[in-house]
């Protein structure tokens, strides 16, 4: 969805053949994305950009494409450092010119980028906030032609975005430095408020104004009721095996026991926070990049410099701050465009964990803004409404179908079932213990536990002890959660928060109303529909073509998917091209990879045609 138009018979600065076959032979694509082609012209014409595109819209071929067209050189902002080598690096395999200026660059590496600027034998340089704001570098950059400005996750320069950074303020100054030129700024999560933050504290000028959908078809949204979660988290791990995936935790003590559990496990796992050196938390990182290990475990101090586009699956084992941050991270599954799948595991008790962070909080107004924010995420975790309608109602968005056939809910069979009664036994265990006590003690009086605790209480003697012995103690906590969330019960507040009964209550125990939850019965396979991987394809010769795939990474020291994707080698395992001409019509070959990488993946394709005569392109 655009929310600006531009006349097409007023397009000018690049024929539509210079356009489709510099998308075709640098990037090996046949067609644009949603809002790609519109995004390019409007720069190529010298017009401010600014575009809210998902994360896997495409964003950097939006500026990259036009890097390419354009005399000069394209200057890219952006605060990831991490992420600043792996987009040289995917930039450069394409044959672009491309190079970052950051701190880890050593002394001489510095020099010769600096060199190959002042030359104009650059199409793309990425640099950090930081370095922009020094005014020896903009003195410098007056002596180089520059073809544009792009500023990378804007949302950052917003006060009411997620990651607001200080340094992204200084980047007003674009407009004026460069006030000949276009300036783009891209970011892939920001409500309508961050949206107008952004454009005002940029000042671009009438700007061509972008607002994709939010809405992540390929991925599916799974929010769980969290009862072991290290028990859970291997099942969900066996579930993946080999695949690529992101656990994230709160803490580093978390990080470092998940991490623990799930290696002695036997699972390809590796931790990742702040805590850790610098030496180790790189070589993590990169670990994961070049899959040499499965799977990351890590704090949100990961994510935000990853551009690996294979990840198949992100597990959050504790709640995220904001739906941003949600949606943000679960957006590092499935760049690809591929099926992936997004697991949220959520109990009502993690929230005074939260809480208890926001509450140390010295300022008020960011105190309110993060309860605000934090508030909105247990909404959305307790809801029995559609996942992705929920998400997209946030972001300012209507979702337009009943059913998205790609969340808990809706593939989900649904129920209404009175548990009026036993939300009685539990309110009564509640009133009778004069609201003293928190939830795994009033479960533990209902279900009849004869720990030390009940009998010291004498809470054995109460009138409700054990009169649900019937039920599982799971049953009863997702009661509680299901109470909590209605308003009929609330936490005190404190790191040891106790049950408190609110007026709803008293209405419960006196039979003037009732209590109807919504279970999900069953639920059919999340493969189903939009979840399959797309097309068929020979799974054996796939699995060949990364081994190969993998090898040629680690030759050239760059991470498996800036050789090609898990789609451009699905598309290869599906159609089984036989020569050049063929191999440039699968997804994601341009002409400059096909030079690099065409003979050695042709060879393997043959190799394993002539092994397996009884196979064939798949339809």
């Amino acid at each position: 969805m655009t929310t600006d138009s531009l006349n097409p018979e007023k397009k000018r600065g690049c024929s539509d053949a210079a356009l489709y076959e510099t998308l075709r032979k640098v990037f090996g694509f046949r067609d644009f994305r949603p809002n790609q082609e519109m995004i390019v012209r409007t720069i190529i014409e010298k017009r401010d950009v600014f575009a809210v595109m998902p994360t896997g819209g495409g964003k950097s071929l939006c500026y990259q494409l036009p890097a390419v067209l354009l005399p000069g050189t394209c200057m890219v902002i952006s605060p990831l450092i991490a992420l600043m080598k792996d987009q040289v690096d995917g930039a450069r395999a394409n044959g672009i010119r491309a190079a970052f200026l950051n701190s880890s660059l050593a002394p001489e590496e510095r020099t010769l980028v600096l060199r190959d600027l002042l030359s104009n034998s650059l199409d793309l340089l990425y640099v950090a906030p930081e370095r922009f704001t020094l005014d020896q570098f903009q003195e410098m950059l007056k002596r180089v032609n520059i073809s544009m400005a792009v500023i990378d996750e804007a949302h950052c320069i917003s006060e009411w975005g997620h990651d607001f950074r200080p340094d992204y303020l200084s980047l007003s100054q674009l407009v004026t430095l460069f006030p000949d030129l276009p300036v783009a700024a891209f970011t892939a999560t920001a409500t309508h408020q961050v949206q107008r933050d952004i454009l005002d504290k940029l000042a671009l000028r009438n700007p061509f104004v972008v607002r994709a959908s939010f809405d992540r078809a390929n991925l599916y949204y799974d929010i769980r009721f969290k009862e072991n979660a290290s028990d859970q988290l291997v099942a969900l791990l066996k579930q993946n095996s080999g695949k690529a995936g992101i656990i994230y935790r709160t803490s580093r003590k978390s990080v470092n026991e998940t991490a623990a559990l799930l290696k002695a496990k036997g699972f390809r796992v590796l931790p990742y926070h702040a805590g850790l050196g610098d030496d180790e938390r790189k070589q993590n990182q990169e670990a994961f990049i070049r899959d040499e290990v499965d799977v990351i475990v890590a704090t949100v101090a990961f994510g935000m410099g990853i551009d690996k586009s294979n990840i198949r699956f992100v597990i959050h084992a504790d709640l995220p701050k904001s739906i941003e941050n949600y949606y943000q991270e679960t957006g590092r599954a499935g760049r690809d465009g591929e099926a992936a799948r997004c697991t949220l595991l959520f109990s009502q008790s993690d929230i005074p964990k939260v809480r208890f962070f926001i509450d140390a909080m010295q300022d008020e107004t960011e105190r309110a803004r993060a309860l605000g924010a934090f508030s909105k995420v247990i909404s959305f975790a307790s809801t029995s409404v559609c996942r992705r309608k929920t998400l997209l109602d946030y972001f300012g968005e209507t979702y337009p179908h009943d059913n998205c056939n790609s969340c808990d809910i809706c593939l989900g069979t649904r129920e209404v079932v009175d548990c009026s009664l036993e939300a009685q036994m539990l309110l009564s265990a509640i009133a009778r213990t004069e609201e003293r006590f928190g939830a795994t003690h009033i479960v533990d009086i209902v279900t009849g536990s004869a720990n030390k605790k009940i009998r010291d209480f004498g809470h054995d003697r109460l009138k409700t002890y054990g009169v649900g012995k019937g039920r599982d103690k799971k049953f009863w906590r997702q009661l509680i959660d299901e109470l909590l969330a209605q308003k009929v019960i609330a936490k005190s507040e404190g790191l040891y928060p106790t049950i408190v009964l609110l007026p709803k209550a008293v209405q419960i125990l006196k039979n003037e109303a009732r209590v109807e939850i919504v279970r999900v019965l069953e639920k059919k396979s999340a493969k189903a529909g939009k979840q399959e991987l797309s097309g068929s394809y020979d799974h054996e010769l796939f699995d060949q073509l990364r081994e190969l795939r993998k090898q040629i990474a680690d030759e050239q020291g760059i991470p498996p998917y800036v050789v090609f994707s898990d789609r451009t080698l699905r598309d290869m395992a599906s159609i089984f091209p036989e020569n050049n001409e063929a191999m440039l019509s699968v997804s994601g070959v341009g002409e400059v990879k096909l030079d690099r990488y065409g003979r050695q993946f042709l060879n393997l394709i043959n190799r394993y045609r002539s092994d397996h005569p009884e196979r064939n392109a798949l339809s």
